[in-house]
């Protein structure tokens, strides 16, 4: 039951990661022969009807699948692509640490905060967001780090597409990450992470 629940990676034919899909999608994408090859480790094996000679089909999924065609994302890779920002994503950005205090929380107790806060006209930007507790967000109130004697833990970042993928994964398997981090900037803060 738990293969039914797995995310798979989607990626193009060149090997660009593209979204995470589920188990129908990717039967999908091979009924209708889009899938280019396969990669990664095999997850879950589905089965059809049976025809006339006695013959069930099947397809064995795999963790990650490139497929054909045109994609929408290939914006991605444009200069100054800057994916959306949700506030999953920005926590798993900042792997749940509050980027003042430095400790780590369930997402329930962390809020977003603008290091530039929206009333001094700042930005609601991935370079302009970190991670909160709401004990120390509550205490910035609407002033910098600067104005509140506060300081930053780390240097927020606009994660690549790839990262992004990675950032919106949910149970994301050994061989996706590797994958994935392959297509990480070397100077990513999440490749040290994934070590």
């Amino acid at each position: 039951m738990s293969g039914l629940r797995q995310q798979l990676l989607r990626t193009d034919a060149s090997g660009m990661p593209l979204e995470w899909i589920d188990y129908r999608q990717a039967v999908k994408l091979h009924s209708l022969d889009m899938v280019a090859y396969d990669l990664g480790d095999p997850i879950l094996t589905i089965r059809g009807g049976i025809n006339n000679e006695s013959h069930q089909s099947k397809i064995i999924l795999h963790s990650i699948i490139a497929t054909h065609g045109n994609h929408q994302n290939r914006y991605c890779l444009d200069k100054g692509y800057a994916p959306p920002v949700s506030n999953e994503a920005l926590f798993q950005r900042d792997d749940f640490h509050c980027m003042y205090c430095g400790d780590q929380f369930h997402k329930s107790q962390l809020s977003r905060d603008h290091i530039i806060p929206v009333s001094q006209e700042g930005e609601d930007s991935w370079s302009n967001l970190i991670t909160s507790c709401t004990r120390c967000n509550t205490h910035k109130a609407g002033r910098t780090p600067e104005q509140a004697g506060m300081q930053l833990l780390a240097i927020p970042f606009i994660p690549t597409h790839a990262e992004y993928i990675f950032l919106q994964g949910r149970n994301v398997l050994a061989d996706q990450m590797e994958f994935l981090r392959a297509h990480f900037p070397r100077t990513s803060p999440l490749r040290d992470r994934l070590s």
